[in-house]
């Protein structure tokens, strides 16, 4: 039996909008997910290494004895530089890759009537592969000229706070709806961006109040994934300090605190992966209130 399909392109109102979201997620979560995790298992991997590297570094930073000499100072130094350099690179490569993956799935969702396919979604992003580089590379500068704003308004007591975060979801707005642009109908960097930011400036506090209320659930959402390790390393360290066990030299301790550290990183980009989500739900009703596509077709349809 086939599951419910649930058409995106129709005019809703703010709540109707949030309302579709939670109803898309819980129609098609086991498959997001599935695709998301056959997309994300190198980065896992690497995650879980990033993670034990820092944890490692770390716990030997914490509990190192200058009586041992340089080298083990050296050694933790080392672990930590490492781990930093491995995660950082993740996020990066990983972040992009979800923003293109999410983008994707639920634009090839709109136009297959809720089929996905797999190749489907990585022939897209090949297709589109020198585009992505070039916005992102755009939104890098961006995002620097969002930084010196940002140090700027610090100065201004609330109202800066305000227009500070009145600012950062308008880009997560217009990153997000730019990325679907991207996707729907193969259209240029310039193209995109420019239908992205009118989408965002005509429809701003529509918005904005999403990403907030968005961001809001996703955290939810987030901690509720984290609260199983969290309450695993909340019992592991109770009986630890109970049974005043060395963290430092416990591989026991380092794995908890590695998967614990890996989990709460990987939740972190899934959560980013859902607001791509989020956002291409919210961009195929704003397409639809100034297009009128699916309308269009409906009509057609009656009329044939």
């Amino acid at each position: 039996m086939d599951k419910p399909y649930l058409e995106l392109r129709t005019r809703n109102n703010f709540g109707d909008i949030i309302t579709n979201y939670f109803d898309f997620l819980k129609l098609n979560f086991k498959s997001f997910v599935n695709l998301y995790l056959r997309y994300n298992a190198i980065s896992i991997i690497l995650t879980l290494v990033g993670s034990y590297l820092l944890v490692t570094g770390f716990m030997g930073l914490a509990s190192r004895d200058f009586r041992f000499g340089i080298s083990a100072a050296l050694d933790n130094d080392i672990y930590l530089i490492a781990g930093g350099l491995v995660l950082a690179v993740i996020l990066m490569v990983t972040t992009i890759l979800n923003y293109s993956f999410s983008s994707v799935y639920v634009n090839e969702y709109v136009n297959n009537h809720g089929t996905v396919v797999s190749a489907n979604i990585w022939k897209a992003i090949k297709t589109n592969l020198g585009t992505i580089i070039l916005f992102i590379l755009m939104g890098i500068a961006i995002y620097l000229g969002y930084l010196v704003v940002t140090v700027i308004l610090a100065f201004i007591p609330l109202l800066g706070m305000l227009v500070q975060y009145a600012l950062n979801f308008t880009l997560n707005a217009f990153f997000g709806l730019s990325f679907m642009a991207i996707f729907n109908g193969n259209k240029s960097v310039g193209d995109a961006i420019s239908e992205g930011w009118s989408f965002t400036i005509s429809n701003f506090v529509r918005t904005v109040f999403y990403g907030l209320v968005i961001g809001i659930l996703n955290i939810m959402i987030t901690f509720l994934i984290l609260s199983i390790p969290g309450f695993i390393i909340g019992i592991y360290m109770y009986f630890s300090v109970e049974s005043q066990v060395d963290f430092a030299t416990s591989t026991v301790a380092t794995i908890i605190f590695t998967m614990g550290f890996a989990m709460f990183v990987l939740s972190f980009i899934f959560s980013q992966a859902l607001t791509q989500v989020a956002y291409g739900i919210l961009f195929f009703n704003l397409h639809e209130e100034r297009y009128n596509t699916y309308l269009r077709q409906r009509i057609e349809q009656i009329g044939t």
